[in-house]
């Protein structure tokens, strides 16, 4: 293999919210932390080289993107997804919550309604919340040992008991693939759930950051290339950061092919005057977009096996806690309900016994308190010492 994914990395000293900020976030710092959504990998060579070949140049004035910033979200978009886009259609965000917070004040209105899908990135709460709209929560169902949307309850809660639809439902934020479950969303659940948007006029921000890795016999739909009314109905948000480790350069794409709403989505950004970017991060897209098939395509074949491993280490030596095996990402949703356990005491289990950092379920929603988020986006060495600290700790709790 061209990549080396079994490199240690030292993290700390970097200002890592992962690495560094364990003190600050969970009270002690000597946790292996397998919580926030980076992972601990190297970016590819070729981001690497056209960030140092910038910083040489040694000016860092204003600047803008290129044609070859959209040439390359086009290029990308269509070898690996199959999604045929113009570059016209191509805007900019300094990330994606910004982006879905800029959705959110630009095409609602206070007192609106937004609906959501829990257990659900926490952010998809707040920024609806937080800009003073109000959530309408789709639980996701469980069916087969599968996480899945629940259509018929969506329409009970969007539609009056008179049959009529509440018109202050003027949004969907669409988690695709699914944070935290990893779902990946099949065609036919797609097209029902995009059906009940456009006939309604809901706007559907279809969060696609974890699009790129995806595992075997699955395959990842972009919402907006299924049918000509969801073109022009959906805002597509995605971004090298999760697939490169890139998280730290802040560029994210959005696909707007409703000129109206990408004329008022570029407005918002402008009044706020965040549209400009980083000279880094754009780079680092364009490489990674450009230069990153051999890297990712390695990638997921590491996280693949890391993924294996980590099943069947639950499976076969710690069955008090269950993991669902995700069809994509490098999250692993586990219900630690066997132990007993709920928040609070749940974590301080993960944090104080087996000192591994994990994200509480709690996060995602309320009904998920004996729930815990881990990241196997690290080293095979790191996810062994973790995993096999977290077996040590639940002989402990369980005797």
């Amino acid at each position: 293999m061209k990549y080396n994914f079994d490199e240690e990395v030292n993290r700390k000293g970097t200002n890592s919210v992962k690495w560094d900020n364990l003190k600050n976030i969970f009270g002690r710092d000597d946790i292996i932390p397998l919580w926030v959504a980076d992972t601990d990998f190297k970016a590819p060579i070729e981001v690497i080289e056209g960030i140092k070949k910038r910083a040489d140049h040694g000016v860092f004035g204003y600047t803008f993107r290129g044609s070859s910033y959209n040439e390359s979200v086009k290029n990308w978009l269509k070898r690996r997804h199959q999604w045929e886009i113009e570059r016209e259609w191509i805007t900019f965000s300094p990330g994606i919550v910004p982006a879905l917070s800029t959705c959110v004040n630009t095409f609602t209105n206070p007192g609106d309604k937004v609906i959501i899908q829990s257990p659900i990135y926490p952010p998809f709460r707040s920024v609806v919340e937080g800009n003073g709209r109000k959530i309408i929560d789709n639980e996701l169902a469980f069916k087969n040992n599968r996480y899945c949307m629940d259509l018929e309850n969506l329409k009970r809660q969007i539609f009056k008991s008179n049959g009529e639809f509440d018109y202050k439902v003027k949004m969907l934020i669409l988690c695709s693939p699914h944070n935290p479950t990893g779902r990946v969303w099949e065609k036919n659940e797609l097209l029902e759930l995009g059906k009940i948007c456009y006939e309604n006029n809901i706007i559907i921000v279809s969060d696609e950051i974890h699009s790129d890795i995806v595992y075997k016999n699955h395959k990842h739909i972009p919402i907006a290339s299924l049918s000509e009314e969801l073109k022009n109905s959906t805002i597509t948000c995605i971004s090298p950061s999760k697939s490169f480790s890139l998280a730290g350069l802040a560029s994210s794409a959005i696909i707007i092919p409703n000129k109206k709403l990408l004329n008022l989505f570029n407005a918002s950004l402008d009044t706020a005057h965040i549209a400009g970017g980083n000279i880094f991060g754009n780079i680092a897209l364009e490489e990674a977009y450009n230069n990153g098939d051999d890297y990712l395509d390695e990638l997921i074949l590491y996280l693949e096996d890391n993924l294996n491993y980590c099943i069947d280490y639950f499976n076969e030596k710690i069955p008090q806690i269950k993991p669902l095996r995700p069809e994509s990402t490098y999250l692993v949703w586990l219900d630690c309900s066997k132990l007993g356990l709920e928040d609070k005491e749940l974590m301080n289990f993960f944090i104080n016994k087996a000192k591994v950092g994990v994200n509480p379920g709690s996060s995602f929603s309320k009904k998920y308190k004996d729930f815990v988020r881990l990241n196997i986006g690290c080293t095979k060495k790191t996810l062994k010492e973790a995993l096999y600290r977290i077996e040590k700790a639940v002989k402990e709790v369980i005797r």
